[in-house]
């Protein structure tokens, strides 16, 4: 507080001082005033450096509309490649169906029961969390240990149920069951 007083008071005496030294006639300024030109020479100019300003935005707006365009030529073309792969797959995958029809029902019906083993250990794995939260907290050893014991186990079971639902997906599985129906 002592600093800011004595600074202010610094300030004040020596604007106090700059004031005493300046007489009417005089043309200096103290050193924190500054001088502005304001001649008719920068009035000519605001102009020209007004339509320079613009000519620069309107060519930076272009250049941003070319590459927006471009990007979305890109997009569009990847949207294809993908949608291409997409089809290719489905092609495939319907393929297999119906040269496998028998094993694309089966697959459906272990997906249907690995969903719910799925379901039983993501039951264990929420009521473990509740239980083991603070633990988990404090000890790294708690929490590894909690990933060692359900995360490989959890991650197979997914990629197996991925492909097992893939490959015996609903539609095929009604066909199926209406097959057979009409074959009892």
């Amino acid at each position: 507080m002592e600093v800011l007083e004595s600074s202010a008071w610094v300030i004040y005496h020596f604007y106090m001082d700059s004031l005493a030294n300046m007489t009417v006639n005089q043309q200096s300024h103290p050193h924190f005033i500054t001088q502005i030109d304001v001649s008719s020479e920068s009035t000519n100019s605001a102009p020209a450096n007004r339509q320079s300003a613009l000519s620069d935005i309107s060519i930076c707006m272009r250049s941003m509309l070319a590459a927006q365009d471009r990007q979305n030529e890109l997009l569009e073309e990847l949207v294809g490649q993908i949608s291409q792969m997409h089809r290719q797959r489905m092609h495939e995958l319907a393929t297999w169906k119906q040269a496998n029809p028998d094993l694309s029902y089966f697959c459906r019906l272990a997906a249907d029961k690995l969903g719910k083993v799925q379901t039983d250990m993501l039951s264990t794995i929420t009521t473990e969390v509740e239980d083991g939260f603070e633990n988990f907290l404090d000890s790294e050893y708690a929490l590894g240990e909690f990933v060692d014991r359900f995360g490989p186990r959890f991650a197979h079971l997914n990629g197996l149920l991925q492909v097992l639902a893939q490959l015996g997906n609903a539609p095929d599985f009604v066909t199926h069951q209406q097959t057979n129906i009409r074959e009892s």
